[in-house]
């Protein structure tokens, strides 16, 4: 540490800055000679003291003189280090500006705020041995301050309370909590300075978009519209680059804000967009082929832009089969929801499981009747538990009163909540052996659908390679169901089969890139594709869906090579290769023509010996397929290897697998969405609101380890439980208080 001679006329001053109480008495102990401390000595004075108050300078209560007349000189109390200390020729300068920045042992040094410390680098939440320099700053503790705020979906109000500040206080004193006003301040300087990195990474950028609308607590409309993209090092990312307003759900409304969205980021390639399947999406989806079909970025005119959510498809096929057998599902949740209501029954209800013997290590949910995956999640709860509700219902009376609504407390109740039964019965009876029996035909089928739902709503994970899969999956469960002899599992998998075919059977509805998504898997390619199309259909419709995807990889292949597609040349160099047309650049006239024909013969080797055309196709589709059982199998890491061997097709591998089949990535924002906009936060600006949900995503996306699978299951389980306890309680008057964040 440096060292800066000091006036002794200002240590007063000097001393109050360090925040250190200088003590009044310094006393040595006797055995080990190290200083104490002691504020207040009675009636009695040191000679040190009286030493002190005859030089007239407070500094001599920390040095001692050695007694030496001729040449005197005094040694610190604290360090022993000593000094001239000739009255005549020497001040006391040179002992305050030890005692004040060099002892290290003096209570009024003050630690150089620009000095680094070393200290064991956490890792993972354990210390390790490895060693990182550290020093305070107050910028950066506001910026990691403000990084908390958004990422832990936290109050502005938090850095206002008595906690945290006695937190902050101890931790690091030196550090002055901002007020809420600061931290949002904060909080918005750091969303546009991501925001600025993030618009740097997006520029020339082609990606693949996925949208969905929600209404806040607020009653406003809001958008959120999520970016997917593969990098140079074929790494997946995702970003919400756009939660705003939107006045209305609109088609035009939406493919305007999304438009809006696109120029303000510079973003001018757009390869697909995944939108549920609301009607009003295909407005948006229009305007849009509209207005950017002329962008320089724009694939084919945009022919393969519009792309179904796969994950809300699967939804509406199980809805549909489970809607017309729902009599045995209604007995098994009022039984749940009647165990569930109060503690007394729950008590009960597990007295006769422990007279069961049922191990089970996971109990009762309730679902949320609308969600068909927390319906499978009941049921598959519930069956474990069938003789536990046999033993209920023989030693609970109320337990029958229930169904068949003759309790007084329960009359009319159910009424109002079975609305949604459409007139297909009245459970009157608690699940019987048939209900049970049902009920695991229900749980396998269902399982499927689960399985299927949770891999196609994936984000970290490239997920359009999968669809083909699934859907060769349900096919085959639907069709094996159809030709048993189940006649009520026959009949909901009939009825599935045709919102199947309606959506993902139809040309029309269906985007062939989910083919050619598969078809760029080295564990699959073209053979897998033809086989399963002619086991699912008939050879007419199978044949037609084969060309339909041939076709659009040779009109994919023939659009990205003409654009962007470079081959080496003889010297090595990347040159670009003309699809169209020739070199005309030679003046026929002026050469012979035999020199002419023979150049003219030349650069059609040329072009037919480059990869050209379909010739990188073929090359790709003739190759025996990889290992297709290799589960540690990463697609990206193949065509990171392999992207030399094809660098066209890489081209469009690249964005096919870039393609989001669902829009859970942006149904996730509307989770953190409604945690931020609470009850109490219900009067943040919609900016605001933008600026915590996206900084949230691009912080977590840039850094912090986040789960979106766990994060959707976590969400779930609130919603069912807060479904639950809706049912449970009581209407009472209440008074909401919204409170200014």
């Amino acid at each position: 540490m440096a060292t800066s001679e000091k006036s002794p006329h200002n240590t007063s001053n000097r001393i109050c800055q360090t925040n250190t109480k200088v003590p009044a008495t310094i006393i040595e102990n006797p055995v080990n000679h190290e200083p104490q401390l002691q504020e207040n000595i009675p009636n009695n004075l040191t000679k040190r003291q009286c030493n002190a108050s005859r030089r007239g300078s407070e500094i001599w209560n920390y040095f001692q003189h050695n007694g030496d007349k001729k040449n005197p000189r005094a040694s610190c109390i604290f360090c022993e280090k000593s000094y001239a200390a000739d009255t005549s020729r020497h001040g006391t300068t040179t002992l305050w500006n030890h005692l004040l920045n060099l002892c290290p042992n003096s209570p009024c040094v003050e630690d150089d705020p620009k000095q680094k410390k070393l200290l064991l680098e956490p890792q993972g939440g354990q210390v390790s041995a490895k060693l990182k320099a550290v020093t305070f700053s107050v910028d950066d503790s506001r910026k990691a301050l403000a990084q908390m705020v958004m990422v832990d979906e936290m109050a502005f109000r938090v850095v206002e309370g008595e906690g945290f500040k006695n937190f902050v206080r101890v931790v690091q004193p030196m550090f002055n909590v901002p007020s809420r006003v600061t931290v949002s301040r904060d909080c918005m300087k750091l969303f546009e300075g991501e925001k600025l990195k993030l618009k740097k990474i997006l520029k020339n950028q082609r990606v693949c978009l996925t949208t969905d609308t929600w209404t806040s607590i607020q009653n406003l409309n809001y958008m959120c519209l999520t970016a997917h993209w593969i990098d140079n090092d074929w790494k997946l990312h995702q970003r919400i680059i756009n939660f705003c307003v939107v006045p209305d759900h609109k088609g035009d409304t939406i493919g305007q804000t999304i438009e809006n969205c696109l120029i303000e980021w510079g973003i001018g390639s757009v390869f697909t967009l995944t939108v549920d399947n609301a009607s009003s999406n295909n407005g948006a989806i229009n305007y849009l082929k509209r207005k950017t079909k002329d962008w320089k970025g724009t694939v084919l005119d945009h022919k393969y832009l519009h792309l179904r959510c796969c994950a809300h498809i699967v939804n509406l096929i199980v809805k549909d089969g489970l809607d017309e057998h729902f009599e045995s599902i209604q007995r098994i949740r009022k039984a749940v929801k009647f165990v569930k209501s109060s503690p007394k029954r729950f008590a009960v209800f597990k007295d006769c499981v422990e007279k069961e013997k049922i191990q089970s290590k996971s109990w009762l949910c309730l679902d949320v009747e609308t969600r068909w995956n927390s319906t499978y999640l009941m049921l598959e709860s519930a069956e474990k538990f069938e003789k536990a509700f046999d033993r209920l219902d023989d030693i609970d009376r109320d337990y029958e009163s229930y169904f068949s609504g003759t309790a007084e407390e329960f009359k009319g109740k159910d009424d109002r909540n079975n609305n949604n039964t459409k007139g297909k019965g009245k459970v009157v009876s608690p699940p019987v052996e048939k209900d049970w029996v049902k009920a695991r035909c229900f749980i396998k089928f269902l399982k499927l659908f689960y399985g299927v739902t949770m891999r196609l709503s994936g984000s970290s994970y490239v997920t359009s390679n999968c669809f083909f899969h699934e859907l060769v999956s349900i096919h085959t469960c639907l069709d094996r169901i159809t030709k048993g002899s189940d006649l009520e599992l026959k009949s909901m998998a009939e009825g599935m089969k045709v919102k199947l075919e309606k959506y993902w059977e139809n040309p029309c509805n269906l985007n062939i890139l989910l083919y050619i998504a598969v078809v760029l898997d080295s564990r699959y390619k073209m053979k897998y594709v033809k086989y399963w199309l002619h086991e699912m259909y008939p050879d007419n419709m199978a044949n037609d869906l084969i060309r339909k995807v041939e076709n659009a990889m040779e009109n994919l292949y023939k659009h990205y090579l003409a654009n962007y597609g470079k081959v080496n040349s003889t010297d090595g160099d990347a040159t670009q290769i003309s699809v169209n047309g020739t070199d005309s650049s030679m003046d026929v006239d002026d050469e012979d023509y035999s020199t002419f024909v023979k150049s003219q013969f030349k650069r059609h080797l040329m072009k037919e010996d480059c990869v050209e055309n379909k010739s990188e196709i073929a090359k790709y589709l003739a190759e025996a397929c990889d290992n297709g059982d290799d589960k540690s199998f990463d697609i990206l890491a193949w065509w990171k290897v392999n992207a030399s061997r094809y660098p066209v097709l890489s081209l469009i591998a690249k964005d096919v697998l870039a393609m989001s089949v669902s829009t859970v990535p942006s149904e996730s924002a509307f989770s953190t969405g409604g945690r931020i906009l609470d009850p109490f936060r219900s009067s943040l600006s919609p900016k605001t609101v933008e600026a915590l949900v996206c900084g949230q995503n691009w912080l977590r996306s840039s850094g912090i380890k986040y789960d979106l699978r766990t994060e959707m299951e976590d969400v779930e389980k609130y919603d069912v439980t807060a479904k639950e306890l809706e049912s449970l309680k009581k209407p009472t008057a209440r008074t909401t208080i919204t409170i200014k964040d």
